[in-house]
């Protein structure tokens, strides 16, 4: 009989290590708040730094097409602009934006308060201390009221007087006061 050769043993192979992976970690999820989001709040002009006491501080366009003024004002220096709503059954009050920021008002003119006599006119307001106390001294100094002081909510108090040239202004303190 043939002799036979010795089997030959496996090779031992290195055994893995058997590494443990810790167990996968889910992130846990915020619970889901309530889909009830608060109403939306009309639009209101951005909180614009304090003006000055005898600064210009804002100007304002009065016309009977307010749609057409915003084309053309939009066109012409590239304008956009805002619309705040003044109220039930009335138009709003544009806030005209230039690079972002605030420029200046159009509002449109409807009788009774704006006789048809009036034509569309831009109006000047200066930042006053006190519109009541400024109110009197201007027509201590020979002023006319045009308008007597009164408030224009979430905006300030404001009047309009006619200086002793005949020239109108407003004159404003603004809600948060000026610097």
């Amino acid at each position: 009989m043939a002799k036979r050769k010795p089997a030959k043993k496996a090779a031992k192979k290195p055994a893995k290590k058997v590494v443990k992976k810790a167990p996968k970690r889910v992130a846990k999820k915020p619970a889901k708040k309530p889909a009830s989001r608060p109403a939306k709040k009309a639009a209101q002009p951005e909180q614009m730094p304090k003006p000055c006491h005898g600064s210009f501080m804002w100007n304002e366009l009065m016309t009977r097409d307010d749609d057409g003024a915003v084309a053309f004002f939009e066109k012409l220096l590239g304008w956009t602009h805002l619309d705040w709503p003044m109220g039930p059954n009335q138009p709003p009050y544009r806030i005209m934006k230039a690079g972002g920021v605030s420029v200046a008002g159009m509002m449109k003119m409807a009788e009774p308060q704006f006789p048809s006599q009036i034509p569309a006119h831009w109006m000047a307001y200066i930042a006053v201390d006190n519109v009541d106390m400024r109110y009197q001294k201007a027509l201590s100094l020979g002023g006319e009221s045009v308008h007597p002081p009164m408030d224009i909510p979430q905006v300030g108090r404001f009047c309009l007087i006619k200086d002793p040239t005949g020239a109108i202004v407003a004159l404003m303190t603004p809600e948060g006061g000026v610097s």
